[in-house]
């Protein structure tokens, strides 16, 4: 009986060894999370950010959500508590950057983190992929990486009979659906802009987009 139970408990040691490692090798993905208007965090929640956690999981990614106070965010009827702190992120845990726009849109109505604009610079310095979102864009551009780039937003924020968005000088405005240059891929219509004016939604092709970048690195 004790030879049985010892090898047992060896088998489990080794079982539990092999599984952390596998676990290990799995790789990561940082999402961030805007903070939302409440109104629309629902939509937000099961549309966008579900969809983009789903479809990262089923191609073999890990997950891991990080909002500037690490609070859950919360709309009437979905919850979604992050992993982390955005003050907590290293960027090196990452093979990409994911924001989401989280119905929050374009400023004013949303602040920028300085943090969550230090993480892009960072990752896209380190040549990984990061993907932004309607609103999340102009993280983006604040983090002064556009230059020479294409990218996709839900309005040229240059255009005529606009107050010209300096951040995004330099830059080459690509349209409302998804655009990817380098390692940078952007959107300007996420579900909430998509119900509103009647963009398609380019939640599914921003994903995917940054799927196959990331796999195309492993």
């Amino acid at each position: 009986m004790k030879r049985v139970m010892l090898i047992l408990a060896v088998s489990l040691s080794i079982l539990i060894s092999f599984t952390l490692a596998m676990a290990a090798d799995i790789p990561t993905v940082l999402l961030i999370l805007r903070d939302g208007m409440p109104q629309y965090l629902d939509t937000m929640l099961t549309k966008e950010v579900g969809v983009m956690k789903s479809m990262l999981e089923r191609a073999g990614f890990k997950v891991v959500a990080a909002t500037t106070d690490g609070l859950p965010s919360k709309g009437s009827a979905v919850t979604l508590t992050p992993d982390l702190k955005l003050s907590d992120v290293k960027t090196a845990d990452y093979v990409g950057v994911i924001i989401a726009c989280t119905g929050g849109g374009a400023l004013p109505y949303t602040s920028i983190s300085p943090i969550a604009v230090s993480i892009v610079k960072q990752t896209v310095t380190q040549g990984k992929p990061v993907a932004a979102s309607h609103g999340s864009v102009i993280i983006i551009a604040e983090a002064g990486v556009l230059e020479g780039k294409r990218y996709g937003y839900w309005v040229d924020p240059l255009g005529p009979g606009r107050a010209p968005d300096d951040r995004f000088t330099g830059a080459i405005y690509g349209g409302t659906g998804v655009v990817q240059d380098s390692n940078i891929i952007t959107c300007g219509a996420c579900p909430q802009v998509s119900a509103d004016q009647g963009l398609p939604d380019g939640t599914v092709e921003l994903t995917q987009a940054f799927i196959t970048m990331l796999t195309s690195k492993k």
